[in-house]
């Protein structure tokens, strides 16, 4: 067998002390991944300071060249020497690194892009009489000269990576890293409305270059100023379609907007996490996102969110990797709390007012979707939803308890059972909740109401569907979850971090009818399981909580197992299409949407609400 390649001689390597430019070069690799990451560290630097206005300018994907202008404080003569030194810096003292309120802090980021490309640097201090510059080439650094500026600091880096070819190589297209330069712009721009954002493409020699991206700084409150933004940053179909969100917690604060659920995205990309005004990619919180959306959005459809997490800097470590997009939290079950009740509690409250659950403003523009494009059947075809893999052949042996059949047969509304006879055509729009006063059934389907503003249509099945669904987790939550026990005791092998990530939510899991113990080192013991579940595999089940732990902190499989059994319940009890039902049996069921949380979807995340405005139907008919 042949000695694997080294390379080292053949005699016994000795410990040396590399250069301080290759310890630059190297260093400048865990910062400076890619143009994006330089500007990102400039920009940080250029808040810090103070700046209200910050133009970036980049050519060849910011290859070429990144100038990063901004208005703030400046630096002196003499700062700018220490600038380029690692592990210099004006944010912090050392004495507490908890203790961290800016952005950048780690004085890392200036020397990492001056050892690996051609650095300039040029500011002029608030109240100095002249500007200064310096420059450095591959970490050879030249002494401050004179210059001219009016004010603050202008950062240009030319040759990115030129010092280090075999990362230049691996950069992608031009195109490619322009596109990762504007992301990053957007979501600092999205992060810092106050501050007023340009970016431009200067790739073309001697032009002013062609903009990529503009914001001014937005005026008004936090709330205006941040929406305002998002409209500039994630469009204004998601601005319109926005809910607002504040919660406190214990000293937490969470604020900002996330979508409807009628409104989602096919990809993860517009979801934006601000902790301490930085902008993060937490484990954490995008699994406390996923939670609260549960049942809301359907199968391969995400949420849109920004959201502005404030927390004391004791309580959270943004030292965790010199890029600063990770942290790390003190109690990470507190923020994953706050984030999920939060975003429940305000699209439970948005309910049927929330901004235009399904619009038809694009009526006659454009031919509708087909069924197979819009990945959902025809009422009369809809069947229930699947089950996760593995459950489907459970939950045929399991039957509802008797209490929640009762409730999904033969369904009324109060309303509907009274013996008094309502005459809807004698109650007007304005009269009741924002669905109006149902007028017609089309179809054996479709519920037809009247609104003060135009009109709605509603799927009955799957309106009547979410209903009932509230109603058993309501029911489920007030008595509990039914445990069985096992005949005998399952012991299920984990591994030491595992079992101890599982041990310590016991209690937990014991509320959702899974009750575990100890079973020697690494291993646990299973001896009740839900028994909503029927016969479950309880060691796939446990490994599943097991790695939900391990990647989020939270889990939600046993939680997301019952309610999928709870779903096609409600599914199977809810009034099918094809029922004709009374109007005193539509307005009961409009009016019980109006005071049901999520009622603008089904359990499968299909809406539920159709709204056409009287703008609307007039515009259709060319009457405006």
């Amino acid at each position: 067998m042949n000695a694997p390649d080294r390379n080292i001689g053949q005699s016994a390597p000795r410990i040396r002390r590399l250069s301080d430019a290759v310890v630059n070069r190297i260093a400048a690799g865990e910062v400076v991944e890619r143009p994006a990451s330089a500007i990102k560290e400039l920009v940080e630097n250029a808040i810090d300071a103070g700046a209200r206005r910050i133009e970036i300018a980049i050519a060849d994907g910011g290859k070429r060249l990144i100038r990063v202008a901004d208005d703030g404080q400046g630096m002196t003569r003499e700062e700018l020497p220490l600038a380029l030194e690692r592990h210099a810096t004006s944010k912090i003292d050392g004495s507490d690194l908890l203790a961290i309120r800016s952005f950048g802090f780690r004085g890392e980021a200036l020397p990492s892009i001056g050892a690996v490309a051609r650095l300039a640097i040029t500011s002029r201090a608030a109240g100095a009489a002249e500007a200064w510059r310096i420059e450095a080439t591959a970490g050879r650094i030249e002494p401050p000269q004179p210059a001219a500026l009016s004010q603050g600091t202008i950062v240009e880096v030319r040759d990115l990576f030129f010092a280090t070819p075999a990362r230049l190589k691996f950069l992608k297209t031009d195109r490619a890293e322009q596109i990762a330069v504007g992301e990053t712009v957007k979501r600092l721009a999205l992060a810092h409305p106050e501050v007023g954002f340009k970016l431009v493409d200067a790739s073309e020699q001697g032009a002013e270059g062609n903009a990529l991206f503009s914001a001014p700084p937005e005026p008004g409150d936090l709330f205006d100023a941040r929406l305002s933004r998002i409209q500039r940053v994630m469009g204004r179909d998601f601005a319109e379609a926005a809910v607002r969100i504040e919660a406190e917690r214990d000293g937490l604060r969470l604020t900002g907007f996330a979508s409807a659920p009628t409104y989602s995205r096919g990809a993860a990309t517009h979801q934006h996490f601000f902790v301490r005004g930085r902008p993060v990619k937490d484990k954490l919180l995008i699994g406390a996102l996923k939670g609260a959306y549960t049942d809301l959005l359907p199968r391969g459809r995400h949420a849109a969110v920004a959201l502005w997490l404030d927390i004391d800097c004791q309580e959270v470590d943004v030292n965790v990797h010199p890029a600063k997009t990770e942290v790390r939290f003190r109690d990470s079950g507190l923020v994953r709390g706050l984030v999920v009740s939060a975003l429940r509690h305000a699209l439970a409250e948005a309910g049927c007012r929330a901004p235009r659950p399904v619009s038809f403003g694009a009526l006659g523009a454009s031919p509708p979707p087909s069924p197979a494009a819009a990945g959902y059947a025809s009422p009369r075809a809809r069947g229930p939803a699947p089950l996760p893999r593995g459950l489907a052949e459970r939950a045929n042996h399991w039957q509802a308890p008797a209490q929640m059949a009762a409730q999904v047969e033969g369904w009324a509304a109060p309303e509907a059972r009274s013996e008094a006879v309502i005459d809807a055509s004698e109650v007007q729009p304005e009269d009741v909740g924002p669905l109006g006063v149902a007028r017609a059934q089309i179809h054996e389907t479709y519920i037809v109401a009247q609104t003060a503003e135009g009109l709605v249509l509603v799927d009955q099945h799957a309106a009547h569907e979410r209903l009932v669904y509230e109603r058993l987790k309501r029911q489920m939550a007030e008595t509990g979850v039914p445990r069985q026990a096992l005949l005998i005791p399952e012991v299920i092998g984990l591994g030491q971090e595992d079992a101890v990530r599982v041990l310590a939510r016991a209690e937990e899991l014991k509320t959702l009818g899974l009750v575990i113990e100890p079973f020697g080192p690494g291993a646990v013991c299973v001896r009740e399981t839900p028994a909503v579940l029927g016969e479950v595999d309880a060691a796939r089940l446990v490994r599943d909580i097991a790695d939900e732990l391990s990647e989020t902190g939270a889990s939600r499989s046993a939680e997301a197992r019952i309610e999928a059994v709870l779903a096609t319940v409600a599914c199977h009890g809810s009034v099918r299409a094809g029922r004709r039902l009374r109007l005193e049996e539509m307005n009961a069921l409009l009016r019980e949407m109006e005071a049901t949380p999520n009622s603008m979807t089904c359990n499968h995340g299909r809406p539920t609400v159709a709204r056409l405005t009287l703008a609307e139907l007039e515009k259709l008919f060319e009457r405006r």
